[in-house]
């Protein structure tokens, strides 16, 4: 990945902060972008030279068209885009996610825009930049729920089932250009975002259970599709789902 540019978003943590390292580690620039301006700092501080940190509302078309520009005016270009922010279905005071009934529309409304409508801008803004540069690849960060939906989480599962059909109609209108866009969804990942069902015994164990593998997966886990889906290595590749859920999928 020697002389390409990456911008990662919600690179502070988890999934984001351990796709922009391995980014790093095989030679490109990152460009870490999220709203925990802290750990977003501290991760680019630790992969050093070829790394910044800039602040990202993936809500605001504004703050989108200023990263871009920082990120082509600091290294020339940009070739990758990854699409890691997200929200999880949880209500924004911490409860758990819950049926439609109980889900008020100021939750669904910010779930949906931080995993559809932030990407749809992201994917926007950086388009003209990588015809710029002769290609590009899109990563779209989905879920399993993507595929199966999943109980007491409706704006979750509509997201990232949605975003997964948008990464679809966006491969077949920048083929042409050279720009490719694939999803990774992950299954059970040991992040933040879960934290909530990591810290509960019995969802811990019954996704356990429930993975071939027999194990949650880790950030570093997602490694290897994400440098394949950033590189020549899948220059004919696009369009695609790739599901990194240790076996949950084929098992249930």
């Amino acid at each position: 990945m020697t002389q390409r540019v990456a911008l990662v978003t919600g690179g502070a943590s988890g999934i984001g902060a351990e796709t922009s390292r391995v980014y790093a580690r095989e030679g490109a620039k990152v460009a870490i972008a999220d709203v925990n301006d802290n750990a977003g700092r501290g991760v680019a501080s630790e992969i050093g030279d070829g790394a910044l940190y800039a602040h990202l509302d993936t809500r605001s078309e504004g703050e989108w068209q200023a990263v871009v520009k920082q990120v082509v005016h600091t290294y020339g270009r940009l070739d990758i885009l990854v699409n890691a922010a997200g929200v999880s279905g949880r209500r924004s005071d911490g409860t758990s996610a819950t049926n439609i009934e109980e889900q008020d529309l100021e939750d669904w409304n910010r779930v949906m825009d931080v995993n559809s409508t932030g990407i749809f801008l992201g994917m926007k803004t950086v388009i003209p930049e990588m015809r710029k540069a002769g290609g590009g690849s899109i990563i779209n960060i989905t879920s399993i729920a993507a595929e199966r939906g999943g109980s007491n989480n409706p704006a979750y599962a509509a997201a990232k089932g949605g975003l997964k059909q948008m990464t679809k109609a966006l491969a077949s209108d920048l083929a042409p250009f050279g720009i490719r866009v694939n999803n990774i969804g992950p299954g059970y990942f040991r992040t933040d975002m879960t934290n909530y069902s990591w810290d509960d015994p019995e969802r811990r164990a019954m996704r356990t259970q429930s993975t071939m593998l027999g194990r949650w997966g880790m950030p570093a886990d997602l490694a290897g599709i994400a440098v394949l889906l950033a590189s020549d290595a899948s220059s004919y590749i696009t369009g695609q789902d790739f599901y990194v859920d240790g076996g949950w999928l084929a098992k249930i």
